[in-house]
């Protein structure tokens, strides 16, 4: 054979015919440099036997090569699998956080959750120069209720109440149980004159749908404070002022609103 037709057959290898691809081009480069030295001593040479001593270099040179490609896709595989993972773990967590923000009975947010959404609502309507209402929402005999049903009919009336509300108010709108029979509403948007229509047709969907236990239709109703949150003012102190209109709705005959001044 001679080195010409050696050639011939060799020219595949080198780096202008069919040349390999791959994403490290540092590996690439030194395996074209390889092979162009190897073609070049192919070249100037007509023994056989030392041709394919030089093509056997050249096929172990493509193999390392191969193995080195074989390497990454199979480290890619590994980071793709690894991202997965971290994805599946990060959605987990958000799972375990929203689980932690949650009242377990009635599912509206708890104190934690209240406080996170406040933040969120305050910053949002600073921002934007909006108007941000808190309302507290009491159950007006919830004592007498349990005595007289049980607890676990006072629960049943808390998520009757609890549905009411958040069927009746708009997606934006939050609400959290505040504690015991009491329950927050953050009503972003909202100055403290367009509070008083919103609480009034929560009371108007209350009666519309009588909470039922057993055969029997028991009438709900509840008292409201609203206060109007001034720039810059904390969940607590626009809670105290609400607490302090609620306290004046339950002393003035129960079931109606008093907005804070």
């Amino acid at each position: 054979m001679s080195s010409q037709a050696t050639m011939r057959r060799t020219s595949a290898i080198t780096p202008n015919n069919g040349e390999p691809t791959v994403s490290d081009h540092t590996g690439l480069n030194v395996y074209r440099d390889r092979v162009t030295a190897l073609a070049e001593r192919i070249r100037g040479t007509r023994d056989v036997s030392a041709i394919i001593g030089m093509l056997n270099q050249a096929l172990a040179e493509t193999r390392r090569l191969k193995t080195r490609e074989d390497d990454l896709a199979a480290a890619k595989r590994k980071v793709t699998q690894a991202e997965r993972e971290i994805e599946s773990m990060r959605n987990e967590l958000e799972q375990v956080k929203s689980l932690l923000q949650l009242d377990p009975l009635t599912g509206l947010l708890n104190r934690r959750g209240i406080d996170a959404a406040f933040r969120q609502e305050a910053s949002r309507c600073e921002r934007q120069g909006s108007a941000l209402c808190v309302a507290l929402l009491d159950i007006d005999n919830f004592k007498a209720l349990n005595d007289k049903l049980g607890h676990p009919a006072g629960d049943r009336a808390l998520t009757h109440l609890a549905a009411v509300v958040t069927h009746t108010l708009r997606p934006t709108d939050r609400v959290g149980r505040f504690g015991g029979e009491e329950f927050l509403l953050l009503l972003p948007d909202t100055a403290l004159a367009q509070s008083a229509p919103v609480m009034a047709r929560i009371k108007r969907e209350l009666a519309a749908r009588p909470f039922l236990e057993g055969d029997t239709d028991i009438k709900l109703t509840f008292s409201a404070g609203v206060a109007q949150r001034h720039p810059r003012e904390s969940l607590d102190a626009v809670v105290a002022r609400a607490d302090a209109a609620l306290y004046q709705a339950k002393h003035a005959g129960k079931n109606r609103t008093t907005l804070a001044r």
